[in-house]
């Protein structure tokens, strides 16, 4: 398998970035806004995003984590660990909710992130934000905010390190030979 480094550190770094104000200008700053990750690089992208909303209007912003495992479409039910319940520990009624991936590819783990988040409360809006749109989409998903389209055969994959799992902040693409 063949690796391209499409962002490395510093290009992630300017994407959060210019995703921050776009949610700033987009929603006329943050009040009534929630960061919301999808577990678990997602998590790690919408806490940055928040970091830099903080430098940029001397504002928090709340974050949560969302497990979307028992929402997905492609785990069996004896697969699926229903201990867990998502959306907890963050506010949803009312709220314009920001979710934050890493990859958006065929929509269905954004569209598993809207049935949780529904389940627990009517938010105003609901929100996207991705690091990486691939395209391929499978259902009739777009993301608001997006730090790269990266176009991809359905043979190729992208990849996503970030420093708080991987010890290293890059997105490469992976070239399948053969």
């Amino acid at each position: 398998m063949e690796y391209n480094i499409i962002m490395d550190e510093a290009a992630i770094r300017r994407a959060l970035t210019r995703i921050a104000h776009e949610i700033l200008e987009r929603n006329k700053g943050i009040e009534d806004c929630v960061l919301v990750g999808i577990r678990t690089r997602g998590i790690y992208l919408a806490e940055r995003i928040a970091e830099r909303i903080q430098v940029i209007e001397n504002m928090s912003i709340p974050v949560g984590e969302l497990d979307i495992t028992r929402y997905r479409d492609d785990r069996k039910v004896n697969e699926i660990d229903t201990s867990s319940t998502p959306g907890e520990g963050f506010p949803i009624h009312g709220q314009k909710i920001i979710l934050c991936d890493d990859v958006l590819y065929t929509g269905r783990t954004i569209r598993a992130a809207m049935d949780a988040i529904m389940d627990h409360g009517r938010p105003e809006m609901i929100q996207l934000a991705v690091l990486a749109d691939r395209g391929h989409r499978e259902l009739p998903i777009r993301p608001d905010y997006v730090g790269k389209n990266v176009p991809t055969s359905k043979s190729e994959e992208i990849q996503v390190a970030l420093k708080e799992i991987d010890g290293i902040d890059e997105v490469k693409i992976a070239h399948n030979r053969g």
